[in-house]
């Protein structure tokens, strides 16, 4: 039964084909959102990671030390600073802001820490801002050392550049001293979002909390859930019209071959065989497809203008989430075959 259902595959190859190029296309795209969705979370990531800060202090009732911190005064750094297992501890500013990329208003994300950090992430190129006048950029941004920017009325000299540093959706960040970063978010007051602290305190002080990496992550995250969950709803979909498109396929195979399986059943084939015939065809369409799925995946990711991070996990779930598919979609061609009347085979055409 194996070798008739590999031959009828042969015999039906266009049809083939198409239902494999169609189902490839699907699984392409299905790996290309889980890419997406996961990018937003790999830029979070980076960016968090990059600031070498192992805990947020920040005030109770703030939701996080970047788009949910409430801003506190600065003194409370030096405080922080003589609690046990802080082995450095940095006053970190954080605000969303709008600049000018060559004349367009683009949305960035300016942080603001002590040149020798904790805070400051590592330069590709140049070096860290000392004053209050100078910045370091995305390199996304394509800004070379010793350009000008113009943000909020101030005139900034770029002297550092940070390798594709972005968050929420490719927006660009930017990093200033605290000072700096002050004087364009708070109006020079000498106000913070978070304290930044490297090291492993036991507790925080009275009336704050403190936030590890992974909590950092989810609040930079915060803003994207809809957009997530909306992907993740968009993938699933996908993964109904893969079935979809390989049930099809089956179930004409199993309505154009209802005279032989009329005779398989007459000869004495069990129904099992049959099934399975079809099982191993509704299998080898959807590996296939998986097969060149990843391959599309691979070419249409650079296209998209958000970053695309497929995790390694799924495309080694891609098998088998294929062949679950395939044999789910080749139920109702074995419902069929089984329904299908021996005495058909001694019928006339």
């Amino acid at each position: 039964m194996l070798i008739a259902a590999l031959r009828d595959l042969q015999w039906r190859r266009r049809r083939f084909l198409i239902a494999v190029v169609g189902t490839s296309f699907v699984f392409a795209m299905t790996l290309v959102l889980t890419g997406l969705a996961n990018g937003f979370r790999v830029e979070a990531s980076n960016t968090v990671n990059s600031l070498g800060i192992d805990y947020f202090m920040i005030q109770n009732g703030a939701a996080g030390p970047f788009l949910g911190s409430s801003p506190f005064a600065q003194t409370e750094v030096e405080r922080a600073q003589r609690l046990p297992g802080v082995q450095a501890a940095a006053a970190v500013v954080y605000a969303g802001t709008t600049a000018l990329d060559n004349g367009t208003p683009r949305t960035m994300n300016l942080f603001g820490a002590p040149t020798g950090g904790p805070g400051m992430p590592a330069m590709s190129q140049g070096r860290p801002p000392a004053t209050p006048d100078e910045i370091a950029v995305s390199s996304t941004l394509g800004r070379k050392i010793g350009d000008q920017m113009h943000i909020a009325s101030h005139n900034l000299r770029v002297v550092g550049i940070v390798n594709n540093s972005t968050v929420l959706a490719q927006q660009p960040n930017l990093f200033l001293t605290t000072v700096g970063a002050q004087r364009l978010v708070y109006g020079g007051q000498p106000v913070i979002a978070s304290v930044g602290i490297r090291g492993n305190p036991a507790k925080a002080l009275d009336g704050y909390r403190l936030v590890d990496r992974r909590g950092a992550i989810d609040d930079m995250m915060r803003p994207l859930k809809v957009a997530v969950d909306a992907i993740s709803i968009m993938a699933v979909l996908l993964w109904v019209v893969a079935a979809t498109i390989i049930g099809m396929f089956i179930y004409m195979s199993a309505m154009e071959r209802t005279r032989d399986f009329a005779v398989f059943k007459a000869v004495g084939v069990k129904t099992k065989s049959m099934m399975a015939g079809l099982a191993m065809q509704a299998v080898f369409i959807a590996v296939c497809s998986a097969a060149i799925g990843v391959l599309l995946a691979m070419v249409l990711g650079p296209m998209f203008p958000m970053r695309v991070d497929v995790p390694a996990g799924a495309y080694l779930l891609l098998p088998v989430v294929a062949i679950t598919i395939g044999l789910i979609a080749s139920l109702a061609g074995m419902r069929r075959a089984v329904t299908i009347d021996p005495a058909m085979a001694f019928g006339g055409p």
